[in-house]
């Protein structure tokens, strides 16, 4: 242990005694090291390896020869332990450390000051072995020991004694509910009270890099060295700091007397491990801050000082430099938080904390079940309490095992009026509500199986907030005028088939009584799909009426594998309507513009319809025999119910679970419920959720095709950016979440002039665009365009859209800007092998063509007593067979079409916008 501690010697070492090289000039003097740089450089100079070795070597003896020399016996000191203890007291501001066996065995040495007679005040939620050990105390060393709640200074005021109180000891936040202490003021009330009594803390769960005790009045704190100093568990150590000599002294003879010193071997791991403390814990508090932010959003009750709500955060920001890697929260049933610690794979389930991998526990059955049930319940400890504690994992990973976790053992739900999962009540008992939903009766027209139903959804793009969204900042998203089609035609033959006309072409059809039906469990009309996808039926899909397809059509395969999963699992008592399912789109597909989303609400609303589980609204009566109702315009918006959007959006949320694995669930909402929307996730300042914008419509875009790129590697890109440089990541993220509350403010804003919200767009574009620069997720083909757009004369804001893998640049272009330099701006991008998409932002979402009428060409004596022709129009069948498909790559060529699909297949891309809205009126939502 050597002369540090030595209780005839016990020198004083000066806080953060590292050495720094002289200034070259007397004018500029230099700053101390920051703590990082602290940790990660060992140096004593009192202690210099005759090898000048850049580890500190581990002096594996028990004994030294010599008399009279620093070390003669490993358990009075050794060299290794030495600067171990050196290099804690300079990161503690200490000016003593001592390091033993363990976490509790620092404990013991601290108690041993006790005699009898004394009497010791301690928090109310403790560690349990601390417990353990303070009730060993009391029952054979005559202590007399008061619980209190440490939360309020007030309330030691008269248990202190100034004679009788020897000790306080005191934990903040504490284990395992976080509450707050303060630090500060409990030590001065003591002082002034009690002079002899001595401060303790265990500052185990924030450890010297997120508070320093002994900076706030502390006369001893003790660490559990197991945990973050360490913070790998291959080791067990305890550490005891103090800046009283006389303390030191007691504490020196005490760990020297009884041999609990830590070993060479552990003391070299340990002082391995302080060395990367900071750099582990910085990337620990990130993401226990979203993991925490997440729980919250979803309804449980969480303990953890960095929410905004919790009760003690005002103190803890005063004492600390940070929240921890600690959380805990609570389920309302102890069953439940069983099947939920069961249900992890990645939180591994362990009674400890401060690792670099992440542990899951239930502290009332595991660290602190020796404490009784009745003695935890007048504590106020629930014993439905989850322990939380965050590694250094990939947060996504983190929270999606978690989110599994928490849906298998039920819960959580989603919530489809505000589009996500929440915490299912116990009122509930984590059954979904039902839903009415009414069967389409409309007298005197054709069922709806015997129609073909035409459907559209538009896509979406990013405006503000791409790969921050990932961390928490709010994203603003919009429909884009861009859009996917649907049509069902009649096949009436007992088959199924599809015709994805912009993926390779792709046509299939099925046997519908050879799809796998056994594998099926029908979801019932009023009832919701469960939250877990249902991987008996995909694996029977996959394996059966898949297997045919070739492997190289993955993105056909996918979109088959969505429809045949819905087709399958919305069957209705039954019934198993014949019909192909047709889709097109003006989209780019994998542009990163959100054409999946509106395939999946196209499929989705196309099945619903046939199995008569969405009901459109009832046309008008007529006036009298010869007048029809007259449609006034309203720009499509609102004449789809809210009630048929929702269950659109449930469906085709469950479309995109097949096809993306874990969606956010934007895509979808913005391809139903069209306009814009502003979605945060949990994480970084702000609670998860989305939220429709009211407002304007920025303008006309211009949509640039890149290069695709991989997203999951340029979100990991950033990710890793955000762990090696915490401060620039976290400074760029606030400044994005700035823009994305400008924008949403200004959208919002009806009063605001068109040119004034145009010009504030292209600012923020701008100011965005640089900070996703910053990010290094730009590439030279999207610079090139920006740097394009933004020349003379065209002078236009380009930044980019979504995550970037698809490959999307994105264009604000005025309301007045010049028809030829927008020409001469395609011709000069086209050249350079750019394909443009002008279109408009923030328009309708989910269309569905009228089977009412309302025909816009009403120029006969006929139609004016009918309002139009039926559209979806009635589809003959030819010469007794209505099976006829267009299919470019079957052997027999074209054959005779239906009405709609004859046209919708044929039309260029160019003008199916046009000529599908001449078709009759669109219901929008």
């Amino acid at each position: 242990m050597g002369p540090s501690i030595d209780p005839k010697t016990a020198s004083k070492l000066p806080i953060h005694d590292l050495p720094t090289p002289e200034p070259e000039s007397p004018m500029r003097q230099r700053k101390p090291y920051r703590f990082s740089t602290l940790c990660a450089t060992v140096d004593n100079p009192d202690m210099k390896d005759q090898y000048g070795s850049s580890a500190v070597p581990i002096y594996q003896s028990a004994t030294f020869k010599g008399v009279g020399n620093d070390f003669d016996y490993s358990r009075s000191g050794n060299p290794t332990r030495s600067h171990l203890e050196h290099h804690i007291a300079k990161i503690s501001s200490a000016e003593h450390a001592f390091v033993v066996s363990s976490g509790m065995a620092a404990l013991d040495v601290v108690l041993r000051i006790l005699k009898p007679g004394d009497e010791v005040i301690a928090g109310d939620d403790l560690y349990g072995g601390t417990n353990r050990l303070l009730t060993y105390i009391r029952s054979h060393v005559g202590v007399t020991v008061h619980h209190v709640d440490t939360t309020k200074p007030e309330t030691l005021h008269s248990l202190i004694h100034p004679t009788k109180t020897a000790m306080v000891l005191l934990e903040s936040p504490t284990n395992p509910l976080l509450k707050v202490a303060d630090l500060a003021t409990i030590s001065k009330d003591v002082k002034e009270r009690a002079p002899n009594a001595i401060i303790i803390v265990d500052n185990t769960m924030m450890s010297p890099y997120l508070q320093r005790p002994l900076e706030h009045g502390a006369d001893i704190v003790y660490d559990s060295a197991t945990k973050y100093l360490s913070g790998h568990h291959d080791l067990m150590a305890g550490v005891i700091t103090c800046n009283r000599d006389d303390i030191a002294k007691q504490l020196a003879f005490t760990i020297n007397s009884v041999g609990n010193a830590l070993t060479p071997i552990d003391s070299f791991l340990l002082l391995r491990g302080i060395k990367t403390l900071a750099l582990r814990m910085d990337r620990q508090q990130v993401t226990t801050n979203i993991v925490a932010e997440y729980l919250h959003s979803l309804g449980f009750q969480v303990h953890y000082p960095g929410l905004a709500d919790h009760p003690g955060r005002e103190i803890h920001e005063r004492i600390a430099d940070g929240n921890g890697a600690v959380l805990s929260f609570e389920t309302g049933s102890k069953g439940l938080s069983e099947r939920i610690v069961g249900g992890t794979r990645l939180w591994g389930i362990s009674v400890s904390f401060g690792c670099v991998n992440s542990l899951i526990s239930m502290p009332c059955v595991m660290s602190h079940a020796s404490i009784d049930a009745a003695t935890r319940a007048a504590r106020g400890l629930p014993e439905d309490l989850i322990r939380l504690c965050v590694g250094i994992e990939d947060v996504h990973d983190l929270l999606d095992d978690l989110e599994h976790a928490l849906i298998d053992a039920g819960a959580i739900e989603f919530n489809v009026v505000q589009n996500r999962y929440l915490r299912v009540s116990s009122a509930e008992d984590g059954q979904a509500i039902s839903r009415a939903v009414e069967k389409l009766a409309l007298d005197g027209v054709q069922p709806q199986e015997n129609r073909e139903w035409f459907v559209s959804a538009p896509g979406k793009v990013i405006l503000f907030g791409e790969h921050a969204v990932v961390h928490g900042v709010t994203a603003i998203a919009a429909s884009v005028d861009l859009r996917c089609y649907g049509l069902t035609t009649p096949r009436n033959d007992s088959k199924l088939s599809v015709h994805f006309h912009d993926i390779d072409s792709f046509y299939h059809e099925w046997d519908i009584e050879a799809l796998p039906w056994d594998a099926v469990t029908p979801v019932p009309a009023g009832s919701e799909h469960p939250e877990v996808l249902d991987q008996k039926l995909i694996d029977a899909i996959v394996e059966g009426p898949l297997k045919a397809i070739d492997e190289s059509k993955r993105t056909a395969h996918a979109a088959s594998l969505a429809f045949l999963y819905m087709y399958l699992i919305l069957a209705n008592g039954g019934e198993r309507p014949s019909f192909n399912f047709t889709a097109r789109s003006t989209l780019p597909i994998g542009a990163g513009l959100g054409s999946s989303a509106s395939f999946s609400t196209c499929a989705a609303t196309a099945i619903l319809l046939l199995q008569s589980r969405i009901t459109l609204p009832a046309p008008p009566a007529p006036t009298s025999p010869s007048t029809g109702h007259i449609h006034v315009s309203h720009q499509g918006r609102r004449a789809l119910p809210t009630a048929l959007a929702e269950e659109v959006n449930r469906w085709a949320f469950v479309a995109e679970k097949i096809l993306h694995g874990n969606p956010s669930g934007v895509d979808n909402s913005v391809a139903v419920f069209g306009g814009a929307l502003a979605y945060t996730r949990a994480g970084f300042e702000r609670k998860s959720g989305m939220e429709a914008i009211q407002g304007q419509a920025p303008s006309a875009i211009f949509d640039w095709d890149l290069v695709p790129r991989d997203t999951k590697k340029l979100v990991a890109g950033v990710g890793e950016k955000k762990a090696n440089e915490p401060e620039l990541v976290n400074g760029i993220l606030k400044a994005i979440q700035s823009i994305s509350d400008e924008a949403r403010r200004a959208l919002a804003d009806p009063e605001l002039p068109r040119d004034s919200l145009l010009s504030a767009l292209s600012a923020l574009i701008h100011e965005n665009h640089g900070h996703l620069v910053t990010l290094g997720v730009s590439h030279p083909s999207l610079e090139v365009i920006k740097n394009t757009t933004a020349a003379e004369p065209y002078q236009l804001a380009t930044k980019l859209t979504g995550a970037g893998g698809g490959g999307c640049a994105v264009t604000l272009v005025p309301d007045d800007f010049k028809a030829q330099d927008l020409q001469n701006l395609i011709n000069q991008l086209i050249r350079e092998g750019f394909e443009p998409y002008l279109t408009s932002v923030g328009g309708s979402g989910l269309g569905i063509l009228s089977p009412y009428g309302y025909h816009r060409n009403l120029g006969s004596a006929g139609a004016a007593q009918f309002p139009g022709q039926i559209t979806p129009p009635e589809t003959p069948s030819h010469n007794g067979d209505s099976t006829s498909q267009l299919d470019v790559g079957q052997e027999d060529g074209a054959k005779d079409l239906q009405p709609i699909r004859a046209s919708f297949e044929m039309t260029s891309i160019s003008e199916l916008p046009s000529w599908a809205e001449s078709l009759g009126r669109w219901l929008y939502v």
